[in-house]
């Protein structure tokens, strides 16, 4: 049932209520006379009444009938242009999915074209890479390899160099002159020229000459203090503990050491003998090995550095204990050296002191002559001040007569 039906369904309902109310209020209040009079009316408006509800329902019906019919049109209606929108639409989306499928493989071709030109970029410059890459690793292993080739010649260089120098260390006289060198390298390192000298005589009317004597401060009578310092190179003995040690005998290990001990003790015994004379040296002498290795066999000797302390007043070093011991007699030097100038800056400061009072006493008597001096100046100011009041009582001549007799002193030349 439509809206239109259901709406004049109700309207005659609300009028069929309208009547009866009428008609129960007309009862009640007309008297009985006029209800009888009226029943006739009554009756004729309710017989209208139910024709009208009839022609109503009848009416209703037919507006139903044509509802429906024109729903159905309608619906038909909407049928047919929903498939022709339908139909329209599938052509707009096949022809939408033609030009996009179109697009698509325009835009695929464009990205394989894009991607051909960027893998061909990148493989150009990856080859380009990879060839720099290969050409920078092959000319380092190249360098490298020519490094090592050149090592090997410096190797072969400085094997014969080793077999020159094995030579060389096996002449007593020539071993002995490397000791020295590398002892004269030490000092010229460590100490000023002036701090050591070279073949000293320690000893007076002794032929025997120190290879180095360190000058020490505070000698007797003025004279130098000399710390002799002798260079020794045992290198058999050393060798033979070497050679016993690689070939693990023990016992030639221990006859080596023996002989490099008896050696080392002979050498210190020689050394106090002719080299250690009080007051002219030190008490004590330094025998100094050229190698840490000789060195660090020496000590490895149980009680021998402290014998030879003790009984031949020699000390052993090497090269580091050397280096050592002379950066310790440097700042010693150093110290006494700063102590004796202070000395010196302490007795200037004095004779500045004494000085400075004579100038303070100067500087009083310049005041007394300043303040003098003042006070004159200020006795010819009074006197000026007094001449000038004096004077400005004088009658003033007329201006012709006082360039007459006094010309103006701003004008350089005679009077005309």
């Amino acid at each position: 049932m439509g809206f239109v039906e259901i709406a004049l369904v109700a309207i005659a309902a609300l009028l069929a209520g309208c009547v009866v109310l009428l008609a129960q209020l007309f009862r009640r209040v007309q008297p009985p006379d006029a209800a009888v009079a009226l029943a006739p009316r009554l009756e004729a408006l309710t017989l209208g009444q139910e024709r009208t509800d009839r022609a109503l329902r009848e009416e209703l019906a037919r507006s139903r009938d044509e509802l429906a019919t024109q729903t159905r049109h309608l619906r038909e209606e909407v049928n047919l242009a929903l498939r022709d929108v339908g139909a329209a639409l599938d052509q707009n989306l096949e022809r939408s999915r033609d030009s996009i499928d179109a697009r698509l493989r325009g835009m695929q071709d464009d990205n394989q074209k894009k991607l051909d030109e960027m893998r061909a970029t990148v493989d150009e410059k990856l080859q380009a890479t990879i060839e720099q890459r290969l050409g920078a690793a092959f000319k380092q292993v190249s360098e490298r390899l020519e490094a090592v080739h050149k090592g090997l010649g410096e190797m072969q260089s400085l094997a014969v160099g080793v077999g020159d120098l094995k030579r060389v260390l096996t002449n007593v006289k020539t071993r002995g002159g490397y000791g020295e060198t590398q002892l004269e390298a030490l000092l010229e390192h460590c100490l000023a020229a002036g701090q050591y000298a070279k073949n000293v005589q320690t000893r007076a009317g002794s032929a025997e000459r120190v290879d180095f004597a360190v000058r020490m401060p505070n000698g007797a009578n003025g004279e130098p203090l000399w710390l002799p310092i002798d260079a020794k190179f045992p290198q058999e003995d050393y060798a033979r503990i070497q050679d016993a040690a690689e070939r693990g005998d023990v016992a030639a290990i221990e006859d080596a050491g023996r002989a490099l001990e008896t050696r080392i003790r002979g050498e210190a015994k020689s050394i106090r003998d002719k080299y250690v004379a009080p007051p002219h040296t030190t008490d004590f002498a330094l025998l100094f090995l050229p190698t840490e290795g000789l060195y660090a066999e020496v000590l490895r000797r149980p009680g021998l550095v402290e014998a030879l302390q003790r009984d031949c007043k020699v000390v052993v070093v090497g090269p580091t204990t050397l280096a050592a011991l002379l950066n310790s007699l440097q700042m010693g030097f150093r110290t006494l050296a700063i102590e004796k100038r202070s000395h010196e800056v302490w007795r200037l400061l004095n004779e500045v002191k004494k000085q400075f009072g004579l100038f303070g006493d100067l500087l009083v008597k310049v005041d007394e002559k300043l303040r003098q001096a003042s006070n004159t100046i200020g006795d010819a100011t009074k006197k000026t001040r007094f001449i000038q009041g004096k004077l400005n009582q004088v009658e003033a001549l007329p201006e012709q007569e006082q360039s007459l007799l006094l010309p103006d002193l701003t004008t350089r030349g005679e009077p005309e």
